[in-house]
């Protein structure tokens, strides 16, 4: 009788990890087309805007008007100021194929908002191999993680150099 218990406890662990993984891939999944909604969102806006030209005449025009459209329909999730995160996310990362799935949408707007290339890619890469949350993530940036680390190694390289 034990060993059937041990069993069915076994199976059921082993059924709660199924489910769990599950939903956590269908999670990740939904977020990730989250993500690549407004990646193309930010592209067909910037594409409209530039129409071939360097600068957008009557970008910021279209997007309060397109915003006003979307959000009629779709809700405050099309505001104003969310076209303008889509179309900065496409801008700083032009290449859909560049873009993470281990990302989700929070984290990529904590990103967009840093202006230095290396910054943005050290934060995107410890966000990924720690699984930082987006709070997570929002939280190392505030702390000035990359400025403290590079004062270290910085520091450490000129003790190396000295010895």
């Amino acid at each position: 009788m034990d060993g059937l218990i041990k069993n069915n406890n076994n199976l059921i662990t082993d059924l709660r990890n199924i489910i769990n993984d599950a939903r956590s891939n269908a999670i990740r999944s939904v977020e990730f087309h989250r993500v690549m909604m407004y990646w193309h969102l930010g592209e067909r806006i910037f594409v409209e805007e530039q129409q071939g030209k360097d600068r957008a005449a009557y970008g910021e025009n279209l997007l309060r008007n397109i915003s006003v459209e979307l959000e009629t329909e779709f809700g405050t999730g099309f505001s104003y100021r969310q076209l303008a995160f889509c179309r900065q996310f496409y801008r700083k990362y032009p290449i859909v194929n560049a873009l993470r799935s281990q990302l989700n949408w929070m984290q990529y707007c904590l990103l967009i908002r840093i202006e230095d290339d290396y910054k943005r890619e050290y934060y995107e890469l410890e966000a990924i191999n720690n699984t930082w949350t987006g709070r997570e993530l929002e939280r190392q940036i505030n702390s000035l993680l990359y400025e403290r680390l590079l004062v270290s190694i910085i520091s450490l390289s000129s003790f190396l150099i000295r010895c």
